[in-house]
């Protein structure tokens, strides 16, 4: 199942994403996690050292060698050039399966706190003035675009602040998505803004509270949110001492079980190959005709394969 975190930022997302990877990992339960934000804290919120480096290359930085991989033989795709970040898979292409053993995965992921962690990378000075954050996002769309995940596995996505993430056809590409909301009319706000974007493509979405103090702010969340709030996260100690280098103790059991909530929450999500299949050409149709085409040279609408069906019997009949 495709896990997003979003929300306005500082509202905790990164804080949930890896509170949310790390109880999955421990359960046993195959999980990769990905830092989708252009802040980057996703590792160091998993456990890594503020000094120490995060030695896997990030996902942006081979974007070229992703595409080649991916499309493998299909002849709908020209070339590495004609293959943009919404490309679909179709007969020919190489499908992925989570942590299989695959050249994106052998060179992409590292172990962080136990934890499978994949970065899409920094945005740096090179990019100040001529690119959107997006477009280092292009390899991870790709990524889910070809992913066949099965029963009992997780792919959680730290997503980018806000209403942001609306800028690309990536927050269809998940079975569930959390937005952390704190009980503060900012953050009601953005929630509001994201629930009516999502409601236009049936994207299916649950509401953390999180910063919790007590029953007002429970109050508060309950009156703006209704029934989409899953669960609540108090102010956490541990939390607290982990920010600060300190050693943590153990996560407070009203926390702890927010986390089995929303565990219970995405197994309970329909895996809905034909919706996401549906949304995948939806968003790269719209490309094609905004830029993409012309961009490359090509009709990208020729990209779509009208006879691939995605889901897990494409793996064996396409592989």
């Amino acid at each position: 199942m495709r896990v997003a975190f979003v929300g306005k930022g500082g509202s905790g997302k990164t804080t949930l994403s890896a509170l949310f990877s790390r109880h999955l990992a421990r359960s046993g339960a195959p999980v990769v996690a990905v830092d989708g934000d252009i802040n980057q804290h996703l590792a160091y919120a998993l456990g890594l050292d503020e000094d120490e480096f995060f030695a896997a290359p990030p996902l942006s930085a081979r974007t070229g060698e992703i595409k080649d991989y991916l499309r493998g033989t299909n002849p709908r795709i020209a070339s590495r050039a004609a293959m943009v970040k919404t490309t679909p898979p179709g007969r020919g292409s190489r499908l992925l399966r989570l942590l299989g053993d695959d050249e994106i995965h052998a060179h992409h992921v590292q172990d962080v706190g136990g934890v499978a962690l994949m970065v899409t990378g920094a945005f740096d000075e090179s990019d100040l003035g001529v690119s959107c954050y997006h477009s280092k996002l292009g390899a991870v769309e790709l990524y889910l675009n070809h992913l066949v995940d099965g029963p009992g596995e997780y792919m959680v996505v730290d997503m980018t602040a806000g209403a942001d993430a609306f800028a690309s056809g990536l927050f269809t590409r998940f079975d569930m998505t959390f937005l952390v909301v704190e009980p503060t009319r900012k953050s009601v706000s953005v929630y509001r803004q994201y629930r009516d974007h999502a409601a236009e493509f049936g994207v299916p979405i649950g509401v953390v509270g999180n910063k919790v103090t007590g029953e007002d702010d429970l109050a508060f969340l309950r009156e703006h949110v209704g029934g989409d709030l899953v669960a609540h996260c108090e102010q956490s100690s541990f939390v607290r001492a982990q920010e600060q280098g300190r050693a943590p103790g153990e996560l407070e059991p009203h926390n702890a079980r927010t986390l089995d909530r929303l565990r219970e929450a995405v197994d309970a999500r329909p895996k809905d190959w034909t919706a996401f299949q549906r949304h995948a050409v939806d968003f790269h149709l719209r490309n094609a005709t905004a830029w993409a085409s012309e961009a490359t040279g090509h009709d990208l609408a020729t990209q779509v394969d009208p006879d691939f069906r995605h889901g897990p019997a494409a793996l064996a009949t396409f592989a």
